[in-house]
């Protein structure tokens, strides 16, 4: 990487942890939050405070990014960041229940995910992308493990509502750090490794192996955000752990999660069993919820189950990214991952509310029950998959004068040992290819697309 892509990289990851901020370090308390306002008549109500950011990000996601191909990738990001403001700022006042529904709802309605990567993808140079793309997965990724334990604390210290006033904060923040320190774009186009396309809509959704995977992902969120609906509440009935100190518990179980998952992910990844270790961890969540439905009975049974779930739940998070890479389409990577990141916004938006009914009526066995059916649903659906190829994307420039025909060089590209997949854009100017691995002739490739010059 350049400079300049690292600047952009590195700003843009910036970002989008912000924006994960500001759902993330809610989560340990939340729910304990929301339960001492006006208006709060039952659990379910709860959820439909916790789900409604998810909800909108459903909704606004997909719109978002094809407006940025319109008006800009920045004025997206700008416009999304203000609402996201806005809603932060409306949560840190809102004086009960429904005013908290609308703040959330507002916060959810910054949906900037698509734009950001857009506008990544306008920065950096092709060969680079997978790069600046993984190092915002890290962001994430980080934001998730260090908000777990900063919650509880920022909860003690500064209360909910000054939490979302400090992501009100934070979130202008990233708008000056957009505006002064992410480069602006020479040339900006379409990206179909990093951005949805209607046109590949029917061939993503008629993909057998990737609706598991959207499937795998919206249950993944769903139970999660059902889990924060009971967890605060047990930490404090079962385990007798006051809200402030809640971090001694996710701070061990997190950080051990984090630890023990990278063994099975570099063992899929260099062994190619990706589905033996997918299939493993969505069986190990699934014990974890069973676990918490029936034998949730003490602090160190709360500790295990944790632990179990965190490993469950970061292996296949990072494993889940990496199939959808490999199972989409050469084309429509971008759309691919746009209909997953759908999916996982449609669980965030359906589990707290689910859970919050479940809790309500059938108390934290309920909750945990069906959140251990749904894996049980999954682990079939997944057994079913069929094993990934070895395969990476790669992705060449063809040059700006290019005048080629795109249908021969694909086929020629495909012909070149070790790609099994090539397709050639002309409008974006790029060749993309899936390629083994460990074993396949670049420099071949690199002369086809150099003779076409």
């Amino acid at each position: 990487m350049n400079s300049l892509e690292l600047r952009a990289s590195l700003g843009l990851a910036g970002v989008y942890a912000l924006r994960m901020l500001g759902m993330f370090l809610i989560l340990p308390v939340f729910a304990l939050y929301a339960k001492t306002l006006p208006g709060v008549h039952s659990y379910t109500a709860i959820g439909m405070a916790f789900g409604a950011y998810g909800v909108a990000q459903t909704l606004f996601q997909l719109p978002l990014g094809i407006l940025s191909d319109r008006i800009g990738r920045k004025k997206v990001i700008y416009g999304g960041l203000l609402v996201l403001a806005a809603g932060s700022f409306l949560a840190a006042w809102a004086p009960t229940l429904a005013w908290l529904i609308v703040a959330r709802a507002i916060q959810g309605a910054g949906a900037v995910s698509a734009a950001v990567m857009a506008l990544l993808a306008d920065l950096t140079k092709e060969e680079n992308r997978t790069k600046a793309m993984a190092m915002i997965g890290i962001s994430i990724g980080t934001t998730f493990a260090v908000s777990l334990v900063l919650g509880p604390l920022l909860g003690h210290w500064i209360g909910v509502n000054g939490i979302f006033a400090l992501t009100g904060a934070l979130t202008l923040a990233a708008i000056l750090g957009v505006k002064f320190l992410v480069p602006n774009p020479t040339i900006s186009r379409f990206h179909s490794d990093a951005e949805a396309k209607a046109a590949n809509l029917p061939t993503v959704l008629k993909n057998g192996q990737l609706l598991r995977l959207n499937f795998g992902i919206f249950v993944l969120h769903a139970a999660q955000m059902a889990m924060f609906v009971v967890m605060p509440f047990a930490l404090i009935k079962i385990g007798g752990l006051d809200k402030a100190h809640h971090w001694q518990v996710y701070l061990p179980v997190a950080v051990t999660g984090f630890i023990l998952m990278v063994p099975p992910i570099i063992y899929g990844e260099k062994r190619h069993q990706l589905k033996r270790v997918f299939v493993l961890s969505i069986s190990l969540m699934a014990l974890a919820h069973f676990g918490m439905a029936f034998a949730l009975s003490s602090l160190w049974m709360i500790v295990l189950w944790l632990t179990f779930y965190f490993i469950a739940f970061n292996t296949l998070e990072a494993t889940l990214p990496s199939l959808v890479s490999k199972i989409a389409p050469a084309g429509a990577k971008g759309t691919a991952i746009g209909v997953y990141n759908m999916s996982q916004s449609f669980g965030l938006a359906l589990g707290p509310m689910l859970g919050g009914w479940l809790y309500t009526h059938y108390g934290s066995i309920g909750v945990f029950s069906f959140s251990g059916a749904l894996m049980l649903v999954w682990l079939v659906i997944a057994m079913t998959m069929r094993p990934p190829l070895p395969v990476k994307t790669a992705m060449f420039h063809i040059g700006d004068s290019w005048k080629g025909n795109a249908a021969t060089l694909s086929d020629r590209l495909a012909q070149v040992r070790g790609v099994r997949e090539a397709v050639v854009m002309a409008d974006e100017r790029v060749a993309y290819l899936k390629v083994m691995q460990q074993d396949w002739d670049e420099p071949a490739v690199q002369q086809l697309i150099q003779e076409t010059y």
